[in-house]
């Protein structure tokens, strides 16, 4: 196993990555009228997951890290 150096050498991190690759590719189809409204949400909701990662891989104390994990 090799060293974490950084929130992108985690594997959930890099798995909610494709997640959000997933969701830009599948919602392209989408209706043009939803663009605004459900394209957005699943696009938003996407890029939360990786986002509280990498935002709780800054945190100082591990109480918070793990907040920012639940939230993801």
């Amino acid at each position: 196993m090799s060293e974490i150096k950084s929130y992108r050498d985690l594997k959930v991190w890099l798995d909610a990555m494709t997640l959000v690759e997933g969701c830009y590719l599948h919602t392209k189809v989408f209706p043009r009228d939803e663009m605004y409204g459900l394209t957005a949400q699943v696009r938003r909701a996407s890029v939360s997951a990786p986002a509280n990662i990498a935002e709780g891989y800054g945190r100082d104390n591990t109480g918070s890290h793990i907040q920012f994990l639940k939230i993801a």
